[in-house]
């Protein structure tokens, strides 16, 4: 087998982990609804057991995402981004990152509601950076509620309980850094320009 075949083989664990992970799913949870066992998810993850179709495609049902996207398949041919979006509470997340682990990029589009939802906040692992693009946003997090305009940026643990949304009924569209484990968004200063 070729170096490159490897790679893209040892890299099938993390991946899966991350993206259990991301969606909150426990590997008791994960068993029950794929069929395969909790000791055979946990090698997986951990790169004690090779992917298999067999494996795989309950994986790829269950989180309803193509099989190349779960062992991280080379595109081939085309050079375009083909972004998947996901619809999630309501929202619409597109995916601006592919790698496992790490800090995952996204744009997130709340829709416009007619009347003001109540907040129901959610907690989950990890750190939360966000970038407002448009429209005005709502954060819940904690006892903190505050309103942020195009061009503000907050970052929190989503360990505390937290929810966005619309501040004023329209649209909102967002930047979101989402990393696991404590990994945070860093800004540096410009060293060039001394600022």
């Amino acid at each position: 087998m070729d170096r490159a075949t490897e790679d893209v083989l040892d890299a099938v664990g993390p991946r899966l982990r991350a993206l259990r992970r991301a969606r909150g799913i426990t590997l008791a949870d994960l068993a029950a609804t794929t069929g395969v066992s909790e000791s055979t998810l946990s090698r997986l993850e951990s790169g004690q057991r090779r992917a298999t179709l067999e494996l795989l495609l309950p994986l790829s049902r269950t989180y309803d995402v193509p099989l190349d996207d779960l062992v991280g398949a080379p595109r081939a041919g085309d050079p375009r981004i083909h972004l998947k979006p996901v619809r999630r509470f309501g929202m619409t997340l597109v995916p601006l990152s592919r790698r496992p682990g790490g800090v995952h990029a996204f744009k997130l589009i709340i829709p416009g509601e007619a009347e003001p939802l109540d907040p129901t906040p959610q907690t989950h692992r990890g750190l939360e950076w966000l970038y407002v693009l448009n429209g005005r946003l709502r954060l819940v997090v904690g006892d903190s509620d505050v309103t942020l305009p195009p061009g503000e940026a907050a970052e929190f643990d989503t360990s505390q309980p937290h929810w966005l949304g619309t501040a004023d009924g329209h649209p909102v569209e967002l930047l979101v850094l989402f990393g696991l484990d404590g990994l945070r968004a860093h800004a540096r200063p410009d060293t060039e320009s001394g600022t």
